[in-house]
């Protein structure tokens, strides 16, 4: 699969194809559930619902946001590649998150649960054809490609891995020393 230009997804999700250097996405696909997995095992069960500032998400409610934008982008995948043009209904990841319950639940099933969809989006991605990673549709008012899809799935996951990092983790395992 080539990448997708820039003209096959909003200028917004730049960053998140930005992030996806590499020729083989699918190959970042598959892989990032595992990632996902090691970055989170030391996660101490106290430290799940840390938050590194007022109002940010939790790491439970970060990995469940996953999860949802998993959901949304692999529904835009296999709704367009199947033809259907749309148009798709955005949706507000605040409101997802805060009426989602995710800090009632352990990190693991969260983890597991975005790892079962992503499953679910490559079965659905490796039927897919070159023919079918050209076809788009309309999402929150914008055009985007199958192809495009699959770059700003894996660098949406990258772009919450490095937060994870940078202001999760570091900040989580400093407050418990």
């Amino acid at each position: 699969m080539t990448r997708p230009g820039a003209d096959e997804y909003a200028p917004f999700y730049q960053g998140y194809v930005a992030r996806v250097p590499e020729s083989d996405v699918m190959g970042v696909l598959a892989a990032q559930p595992a990632e996902l997995r090691s970055r989170l095992a030391a996660v101490a069960r106290e430290q799940e619902t840390f938050r590194y500032a007022d109002g940010k998400w939790s790491i439970r409610e970060l990995v469940g946001h996953l999860g949802d934008s998993e959901r949304v982008f692999g529904y835009r995948a296999f709704t367009f590649a199947r033809g259907d043009e749309g148009p798709l209904p955005g949706f507000d990841e605040n409101v997802y998150v805060e009426r989602s319950g995710f800090d009632a639940l352990p990190l693991t099933s969260l983890v597991e649960e975005f790892a079962a969809l992503r499953s679910a989006n490559l079965a659905t991605l490796r039927r897919v054809d070159a023919a079918g990673f050209a076809r788009s549709g309309v999402a929150n008012g914008n055009r985007v490609t199958v192809r495009a899809l699959a770059y700003m799935m894996a660098g949406h996951v990258r772009h919450h891995l490095a937060i994870l990092d940078e202001r999760y983790l570091r900040r989580s395992a400093e407050s418990s020393s």
